[in-house]
């Protein structure tokens, strides 16, 4: 996963790229506030992605599927273009420098996502589309985003128990201090017992109790066997 400061970067750079529009579209991607979401991708082993990124309207090339236009409009699903969940991994592999591939079917207008990373479907697994925790009701070029939205892309979703989400997703604590965490599905919100976050398992109420006896920053995230691993846990230790 990038830095901070590589992030910060790298979104910089991001921004004067999606600035120029692509000539085959139809009308200018805006840079503006209306085109950064958060994203996470979420593969078989790890993650793959997770922090905000800048994206809109464009062409997807794919290996499999081709180029075509992803702007929400695809097979009539809204009236106007606007940034999409695939316009947002699209954005984040020519940031973070990882590759993805996916068909693309006729009929829908839509790309199947295969692989991302290193996590290629399989028989049994597949990758998943999620917005806000919630499985999205159309394909990736058809569900259009708004600011501050959550896009997760998650490898073997269909399989999941549960899609862990830990709260809060920060923390500033003094060396030695002790913070308590929870632990909840996020697509309903219950309390999730038995996953493991810096070694501390929660408990019915889905919390944990961590302590940090060294200074600096750290990263966590909760994992269970049956479930997809969460969002990250940032801590800062002075």
């Amino acid at each position: 996963m990038p830095s901070l400061r590589s992030t910060l970067l790298a979104l910089l750079a991001a921004a004067l790229t999606i600035a120029a529009p692509s000539p085959t579209l139809p009308s200018k991607t805006v840079l503006s506030e209306s085109n950064l979401v958060n994203l996470r991708i979420e593969g078989e082993t790890k993650t793959i992605y997770e922090a905000p990124i800048f994206s809109g309207p464009r062409n997807i090339t794919t290996a499999s599927g081709g180029t075509h236009l992803c702007d929400g409009t695809n097979d009539g699903a809204n009236p106007t273009p606007s940034n999409t969940c695939t316009d947002a991994l699209d954005a984040a592999s020519k940031l973070a420098k990882f590759q993805y591939d996916g068909t693309y079917d006729t009929e829908f207008m839509d790309y199947f996502i295969t692989s991302i990373g290193p996590s290629t479907e399989t028989a049994t697994m597949f990758w998943g589309l999620l917005l806000n925790y919630q499985f999205t009701p159309v394909g990736g070029c058809q569900q259009e985003v708004k600011p501050g939205d959550h896009v997760l892309w998650a490898f073997d979703a269909f399989n999941k128990v549960y899609f862990l989400k830990v709260t809060p997703s920060s923390i500033v604590v003094k060396k030695g201090g002790s913070k308590k965490v929870t632990v909840t599905d996020g697509t309903t919100g219950v309390p999730v017992s038995g996953a493991v976050i810096d070694g501390v398992t929660t408990g019915a109420d889905g919390t944990a109790t961590l302590t940090f006896p060294k200074k600096g920053v750290f990263e966590y995230k909760a994992t269970r066997a049956d479930s997809l691993r969460s969002n990250a846990l940032y801590v800062a230790v002075a």
